[in-house]
């Protein structure tokens, strides 16, 4: 599966965030806690230079903490990089992202200097939420659809910290499908891009491997199957999804079990490690450096017979 999905006014936003980063001091990075990777948009890296960072891992009242403090130590590897885990419901801990801008900019800290900050993350990841936590006050329009803020916009916090916001930014090509299958699960991709069965046997079969007690508990399973087909079977079969015929309702079955991860009926679940993603990585190069030697050759070879 590749999934291309990238509205224009992302393309947009992405030459907006170039032209405005010579006046930026900071940047804010959200990141979907239950996929630090796979919910992260490599272009910052590209963009950022050696401006400071803080990566937010939102929603991790839904993430596995064990996992969440791993991503924090992965990610604060890289210089300039510094994490916090929250809900942007958590006023009292919203506060310490005022203070960890602060802190990274010393000497725009105390006096009149005003500390300019862009704030940037994919689709449905919570950044509006997170603003009007920051902001005490409704500014940015939220929702469960993936982008709802369509351009950029100026918000003053009125605490000597301007925030510039931006559109929720996906790259234009998802490469690896399994990053593609994670922000699907999730609801970063909008549902019509894909198919809910496909999503759901991703998530199904990601399920059984790394979290076999959560589906034990939830759908009261004496065995666990061992194919995701069977997983999403049995819980049709006990949700009573059926078609005529006592078929049952694969793309009913997808749904319930997507909403029940994203709402955190299912618990506490996180869809990726960072060994997850370094193997995934390498395995990737190799497919691209076998691509561009087949493209090299077929330009080789249509030269030759011309």
């Amino acid at each position: 599966m590749k999934i291309q999905w990238f509205p224009g006014h992302m393309h947009k936003a992405g030459k907006e965030i170039k032209e405005s980063l010579p006046d930026i001091d900071l940047l804010i990075e959200i990141l979907d806690a239950r996929l630090p990777f796979s919910s992260a948009n490599p272009l910052l890296s590209e963009l950022r230079g050696d401006k400071p960072c803080i990566k937010i891992l939102n929603k991790a009242d839904l993430a596995d903490p064990v996992r969440t403090q791993q991503w924090q130590n992965y990610l604060e590897q890289e210089d300039g990089i510094k994490t916090l885990a929250l809900t942007a419901i958590q006023t009292d801990k919203v506060d310490t992202v005022i203070e960890l801008c602060r802190k990274l900019i010393p000497h725009k800290a105390t006096g009149s200097k005003v500390i300019h900050v862009l704030i940037m993350g994919i689709p449905n990841v919570g950044k509006s939420t997170l603003i009007n936590a920051l902001a005490g006050r409704t500014i940015a329009k939220t929702g469960n659809e993936p982008a709802v803020t369509k351009r950029q916009q100026r918000i003053d916090l009125r605490n000597g910290i301007i925030l510039c916001d931006t559109p929720g930014m996906l790259w234009p090509n998802l490469e690896n499908h399994n990053t593609g299958y994670r922000l699907a699960t999730t609801g970063a991709i909008k549902d019509t891009a894909l198919k809910h069965d496909d999503v759901a046997s991703f998530a199904g079969e990601f399920l059984l491997h790394h979290y076999p007690e959560s589906l034990k508990q939830r759908y009261q399973f004496q065995i666990l199957p061992e194919t995701d087909y069977e997983l999403l079977q049995l819980i049709g079969k006990k949700r009573g999804c059926l078609r005529p015929g006592g078929h049952i309702d694969m793309d009913k079955v997808a749904k319930i079990l997507l909403t029940e991860i994203r709402d955190g009926t299912l618990g506490k679940i996180t869809l990726e490690t960072p060994e997850m993603m370094q193997k995934e990585l390498a395995e990737l190069a190799i497919i691209q450096t076998q691509k561009a030697a087949k493209k090299q050759k077929r330009k080789k070879n249509w030269k030759s017979n011309k």
